[in-house]
């Protein structure tokens, strides 16, 4: 009866993280901590890089985009995912699956993109410092924001409208916690061998691009680190790139699983685990990876902290 239900109000079902845990209640507490957890950091870094002036810096304006993406990101999937939970459903209609699945991929594109543009920012502060303030100006800065969308966007509109054009008359049960391409695909009753392989083509360039410049961007920048004579100024280099290829090994690196590795070597719990980790975890850990080893991050956050306690301090007087 219940099954019956689901079919006529809605289109699909998606049996999310919690339908095999043995204790769906502490996962579904865990990820909310998460979910609060990445909100408010990212929240915090770009209130910190607006108000702080020793943060006016390109690179971090980038990482202020990277956090707004962050939130967009992880607000796409988990509140859904958490509501339905405690209002005890599972489904979600035609019009948001698709909408879920075009900004999943319109912000997870353009954040492969933004990744991999930040390293060229990285190159130029490290192997060009003299001419930093010309060739990232406002106006360049702005120009890399609009080409990680764009790029993003173009993934977005490319195929969330085939995806949802094959006829889906296999189970309506999606075997995932959102309406990601490879677990809609099949449910389709139609062969999808040829979209499958344009699509891994696509996902291949759209991850190889932007690698390429990241790894000819660092190749150059160890070169460069590697003749600095002062110790201090490789240090700091080192620690601000080693930030950045972190999050870059986390977030392509999970990618390349879901979208290059053959469907044949992960089963759809293997998927959904490794989906959890790039959707939920990453967008926490992005923040604090590159606040925690960051002096002028933490500088700026005990100095409003400071202000804070002090205002305290005199309003009680």
């Amino acid at each position: 009866m219940e099954q019956s239900n689901y079919s006529v109000y809605a289109d699909f079902i998606l049996l999310g993280l919690f339908s095999n845990a043995r204790f769906p209640w502490l996962l579904f507490a865990l990820i909310l901590l998460v979910f609060v957890t990445s909100i408010a950091s990212n929240v915090v870094k770009i209130i910190l890089i607006h108000i702080d002036s020793r943060l006016h810096t390109p690179m971090y304006f980038l990482l202020s985009q990277l956090s707004l993406r962050d939130i967009l990101y992880i607000s796409t999937i988990v509140p859904k995912m958490l509501v339905d939970q405690v209002m005890s459903q599972r489904a979600i209609s035609f019009a948001g699956c698709t909408a879920q699945h075009f900004l999943y991929l319109t912000l997870a594109g353009a954040e492969f993109f933004l990744l991999g543009l930040m390293s060229c920012d990285r190159y130029v502060a490290i192997c060009n410092p003299l001419h930093y303030p010309d060739l990232m100006s406002r106006k360049i800065c702005w120009l890399i924001v609009a080409a990680a969308w764009l790029g993003g966007s173009i993934d977005g509109f490319l195929l969330t409208p085939v995806t949802m054009q094959f006829p889906f008359c296999a189970s309506r049960e999606i075997n995932h916690f959102f309406c990601e391409v490879p677990a809609l695909l099949k449910l389709s009753c139609t062969d999808t061998s040829a979209y499958e392989t344009a699509m891994y083509v696509c996902c291949i360039m759209m991850l190889l691009i932007p690698f390429s410049v990241i790894s000819g961007s660092y190749t150059r920048i160890l070169i460069t680190v590697y003749r600095m004579s002062e110790a201090e100024g490789r240090g700091k280099a080192v620690a601000t790139c080693s930030s950045h290829m972190v999050v870059v090994s986390l977030f392509y690196g999970a990618a390349m699983y879901t979208y290059v590795l053959p469907h044949s070597y992960h089963t759809p719990e293997q998927d959904k685990a490794v989906s959890a980790f790039y959707t939920i975890l990453t967008p926490m850990l992005n923040p604090l990876i590159y606040s925690l080893r960051n002096k002028d991050v933490t500088g700026a956050l005990q100095k409003v902290v400071g202000r804070c306690v002090s205002s305290g301090k005199v309003t009680t007087f």
